[in-house]
């Protein structure tokens, strides 16, 4: 099972981390590519990008490094709760339905992460 939690935090990481480098670093390209962030001012969309890239290193630092390492089942939760506000406060009001599945996957897995680190850990 910590095999898998692994692969599945690493999978992630990669996934939020690229995303959110995006978004912070590269706003314009972001914008360009991702139609929710056209209609938001750059501040936001670096607020995503850096909440993103936060989450993608608390899956996992806390538990690389041995510290703190309850911090990775929150940085999970805190992932899915960006999964949730996407599909419901922008994607569902928008009927971008062909982007949803991406983040029904994404909130799976990190409820997956969530559960399965919080049994391992406590």
């Amino acid at each position: 099972m910590n095999i898998v939690l692994w692969v599945v935090q690493v999978l992630l990481a990669g996934m939020f981390g690229m995303a959110g480098f995006m978004k912070t670093f590269q706003t314009a390209k972001a914008k360009e590519q991702m139609p929710w962030a056209k209609n938001r001012s750059d501040s936001f969309v670096r607020f995503v990008g850096i909440a993103e890239l936060l989450g993608a290193l608390g899956l996992f630092l806390p538990l690389l490094t041995g510290i703190l390492p309850w911090l990775t089942p929150l940085a999970a939760a805190g992932l899915a709760v960006i999964q949730l506000l996407a599909i419901f406060t922008e994607h569902l009001p928008k009927k971008e339905y062909n982007v949803i599945p991406i983040n029904i996957l994404l909130l799976a897995l990190s409820i997956f992460v969530v559960a399965g680190r919080w049994v391992l850990l406590f």
